[in-house]
């Protein structure tokens, strides 16, 4: 389904400097605020206190946040958990404050509010379990890349796997320099938010990339950036149908998903835009810059063949 088609191919790769300028300068500043800043981690990662608090009747999530939130704690984590009844509340460390202390402290808030509340658990989840996530998480987005990566060299040729992997780690670096640059909140959510995104990219790049090999076997006058341009122009529509989907989709989970969800469709509003971009124009034009051409993707024509025969040169 398309909701338009453009006839005369536009010149994208002409602007390939451009675009590939404009990418060096966003992934540099996000690297720079990554290490000027750093992230602000959650509970899951740096170690904090773990509440289960059971009320009487189904609670007010919001208004227990903002309780506790009164009390020196803005990124705390209130959520259900089995049923509308039961809150867990993930307090992070604080310099000088014990676990007990903690929860003491905001157990009294909440019986201010409603002396039916109840504290049925308290824990500390140290600084070690942190390290055990991080591990996890950097170890499944090392396998995310090098599946990437064999998969495109599989499926086209190397030069498209290296070029997808640049514009897709792009999208997260981006991501993560967004979250440091403003201090949100980087939590397990955020963080299966940029896996997806990585899978999302690659998505938008192999459609692009399929659309460049079956424009080499059907044009052979034209040449790589030609090829490329009229790729890129032929998924317009497709695009655009896609991602606005999809966006439309997150949007409504970052206006109406409430604060559990607010910064993971944040990440992934990010890397959607990020993504279009990269996906379409950056790693596209990194493959040319890596010298992709007919030859890589179409078998060469035999000797034998009709020179005057339109499909001469391609394979199907």
């Amino acid at each position: 389904m398309e909701f338009f088609r453009i006839r005369k191919d536009i010149p994208f790769m002409k602007h390939a400097l451009v675009f590939n300028a404009i990418s060096f300068i966003t992934f540099a500043l996000a690297v720079f605020f990554l290490l000027t800043r750093g992230l602000h981690l959650s509970v899951e990662f740096t170690g904090g206190t773990v509440m289960e608090v059971a009320y009487s009747q189904p609670a007010e999530l919001a208004k227990v946040r903002e309780t506790v939130a009164s009390m020196g704690y803005p990124d705390v984590q209130v959520q259900n958990f089995g049923t509308a009844r039961d809150v867990m509340i993930r307090l992070p460390v604080q310099k000088g404050v014990t676990s007990a202390q903690q929860s003491e402290q905001v157990i009294a808030a909440l019986k201010a509010g409603d002396p039916a509340v109840t504290l049925r658990r308290t824990e500390f989840v140290g600084p070690q379990v942190g390290e055990e996530l991080v591990h996890g998480g950097l170890m499944a987005l090392a396998m995310v890349v090098v599946g990437i990566v064999v998969y495109l060299a599989f499926r086209f040729e190397w030069k498209f796997g290296v070029a997808a992997i640049i514009a897709n780690l792009h999208d997260v670096v981006i991501i993560l320099g967004f979250f440091a640059f403003f201090q949100w909140e980087f939590s397990l959510s955020v963080l299966a938010a940029v896996l997806a995104v990585l899978g999302y990219s690659v998505n938008e790049s192999v459609v692009i990339f399929d659309r460049i090999r079956e424009a080499f076997r059907k044009y052979r006058k034209m040449n790589t950036h030609e090829v490329i341009d009229h790729a890129i122009t032929s998924t317009m529509s497709r695009t655009i149908i896609t991602h606005a989907s999809t966006e439309a989709m997150v949007l409504s989970m970052f206006f109406f998903g409430g604060p559990s969800l607010h910064y993971f469709a944040l990440a992934l509003t990010i890397g959607i835009l990020f993504g279009i971009y990269s996906s379409v124009f950056v790693a596209a034009a990194i493959a040319m810059w890596l010298g992709v051409k007919r030859e890589d993707l179409v078998k060469v024509a035999k000797k034998d063949e009709d020179p005057n025969d339109p499909n001469a040169g391609a394979t199907v």
